[in-house]
This record gives C-alpha cells, sequence and structure tokens, in this order.
C-alpha cells in the first residue's frame, strides 16, 4: 500500500467516525460503487469543495459529503477540482468522482441554427437555449452564418453571438475570393444579399446555384428581381410573414420590395449558410431568366416569359387541384 493511499484511508476512517476496521472500510468508500443507479449529468457549481460536496450529495452522486472532502484533500496535487457540466457515470466510485471533476469531459450542449432564419429566429432560439447566460446581443440581419455550434453551460450568449459573427466574416471571406469572374457583384455584402435571397427562394441544394444564376441574369440585364421572399421580408417588417403575399405587398414601395427596385435590396433578409454562400458567388451559367415552382418542391426554369407563363400556368392548376382536394 502506498503512503499516500494509506493516508487517505486513515483519514476517511476518522472522518467518517468508524473506529475499528474502519481502514478497511474507508478503502470500500474510496473504490466500491457509489450510489447512482444511472448516469447523471449534472452542473458542479462554483463556491469551492464544500459547495461541490453538498451538490453531489444533493443529486445522490456521492453517499458521504466528508469523505469526499477528505479524499479532494489527500489527492489535492492531482489538479484542481473543476466547476462545470459533467456526466458522472451509474456506480461511480469516490475515486472515479474525483477523476471526473478533474480530468473529465466537460459537456457539450449544441445549438443548431438553421439556414434561412432571419434576426429575430435567431435571436429566439438564442434566448431559449438552455445553459447560455446573459442577454442576447442586437446583431445584423445575415450577421450569423447558420451551423452547429458547441458551447459550454455558463457560457454567454453574446460570446456566442460573435463566434457566431466571426464563423459568417470568415465563409463569406472564403466565398468572396473563390467567386467567379465577372460577377455583377461589387462587394462581399452585395454577395451576401444575393445568398440570403437564394436561401429564401428554394431549399434544395442542387437547385441554389441555377436560382442563384438567374439572378445573375438579371442583374445583368438591369431586371428587377422580382422574388416573393423579400417582398414577405418587406411586409413583416422583418419579421416572418403568416400569410399569403397580397397584392398590395407587391404594389408597396419599400426599398426591400424587389417588385418594385431594380437591382438587390439594401440588406439582407436572412442568414444564408455555405451553399448558398457558395451559389451566389459561383452561379450556375444558363440562360434561365424567370423560374416558379413547379409542385415537386423544386422549380421550373425558363428561358423566355412564354415558356415562363405556360409554367405558371401549371403550377396555378396544381394549386387549384390541391384546394380542390383540401376542400372534400
Amino acid at each position: 500500500m502506498s503512503r499516500r493511499l494509506a493516508v487517505l484511508l486513515l483519514l476517511l476512517s476518522i472522518l467518517v467516525g468508524l473506529g475499528a476496521g474502519g481502514a478497511w472500510y474507508a478503502r470500500q468508500a474510496w473504490t466500491a460503487p457509489g450510489p447512482l443507479a444511472e448516469p447523471v449529468q449534472m452542473v458542479v457549481p462554483r463556491g469551492g469543495t464544500t459547495a461541490i460536496a453538498t451538490a453531489l450529495v444533493d443529486r445522490g452522486v456521492i453517499r458521504d459529503g466528508n469523505a469526499f472532502l477528505a479524499a479532494a484533500w489527500i489527492t489535492r496535487d492531482q489538479g484542481a477540482l473543476r466547476a462545470a457540466e459533467f456526466v458522472f457515470p451509474a456506480g461511480a466510485s469516490l475515486r472515479e468522482v474525483l477523476g471526473v471533476l478533474r480530468q473529465g469531459r466537460i459537456v457539450q450542449r449544441r445549438l443548431t441554427v438553421p439556414e434561412g432564419l432571419n434576426a429575430r429566429q435567431i435571436t429566439a432560439l438564442l434566448d431559449a437555449a438552455e445553459g447560455l447566460a446573459g442577454e442576447t446581443p442586437p446583431f445584423a440581419e445575415g450577421a450569423l452564418l447558420p451551423e452547429t455550434y458547441a458551447y459550454q453551460f455558463g457560457d454567454t450568449r453574446a460570446a456566442l453571438v460573435r463566434r457566431m459573427t466571426q464563423a459568417m466574416d470568415q465563409a463569406l471571406a472564403e466565398a468572396w475570393a473563390a467567386r467567379a469572374p465577372n460577377l455583377p457583384l461589387a462587394t462581399p455584402r452585395e454577395a451576401l444579399i444575393l445568398a440570403s435571397i437564394v436561401e429564401r427562394e428554394t431549399g434544395r441544394g442542387d437547385e441554389r446555384a441555377k436560382v442563384a444564376g438567374v439572378f445573375v441574369n438579371r442583374l445583368r440585364r438591369g431586371m428587377m428581381l422580382q422574388s416573393d421572399p423579400t417582398v414577405a421580408y418587406a411586409a413583416a417588417d422583418g419579421g416572418v410573414l403568416e400569410r399569403p403575399i397580397s397584392r398590395a405587398d407587391l404594389d408597396r414601395d419599400h426599398p426591400f420590395n424587389t417588385y418594385r427596385i431594380r437591382g438587390l435590396p439594401p440588406g439582407p433578409i436572412a442568414s444564408p449558410g455555405r451553399e448558398s454562400l457558395r451559389a451566389a458567388t459561383q452561379p450556375e451559367a444558363t440562360e434561365f431568366i424567370f423560374f416558379v415552382a413547379d409542385g415537386t418542391g423544386g422549380h421550373a426554369f425558363a428561358r423566355t416569359l412564354e415558356e415562363h407563363n405556360r409554367n405558371v400556368a401549371r403550377w396555378r392548376e396544381i394549386e387549384r387541384t390541391r384546394s380542390g382536394a383540401q376542400a372534400r
């Protein structure tokens, strides 16, 4: 038996008041399975070793706070006890509990931000994320990159927003550096704006570059983009439009209404993902200048207005059929 272990067992036996035979019981307290019937995830509080012992007893991770304090003090040169979120395995012994607190993996929580959300929607996600601290700071539309972000209990929302902003800055810079030649886009911000429109226009990865190509063709010809998602963004004043777009929405004078303005709107309408950034900076080279929903979740593309009108008529017939089916 090592001198350190002998001292630990002696101190444990004294603190738990075992008297004769205490050394044997102390060894059991150090190595025997603990009270947990199944793994438990818990936040270990700040406030020192006593606060940690109390929390562990309350959650049923350990039986005896005094034994824990004694073991932590004897083995203190093995490292400080960390205040963080951990998973303690079922039946964790006192030795294993201290190992988790010193060398165990801190629980990584995750927040997934889907592509195409606007700033208000992302703010709501951040506000509702469990384990984050502090208020969500304001941020510009399109400033945060949609991805899955890992964080630890107690991280601040402000710190996570900074990480998300840096991720978008990097992704946009990479997309801009790899852009196709002769794009009708003057700055990375214009690419971001176009990418946000592409993101809201289609959820299909195989269509993004083609949709971007349509808008690039329109920009080159000086045509209006006529993008319904920009109209919805204007009608909802930057929020989410909970109704179909109306004729009044299409006719409304608004800087984001691309049925009334030429060129790009003054800012993004959502946060685009990496694929939409790539599509906006590397659009598919086509002759298409129109597209409309095709009833399958994708779009029918057209080179001429005549062809487009046929596609529109087909889509309206699909809508009428669906409406009739729902009414029956």
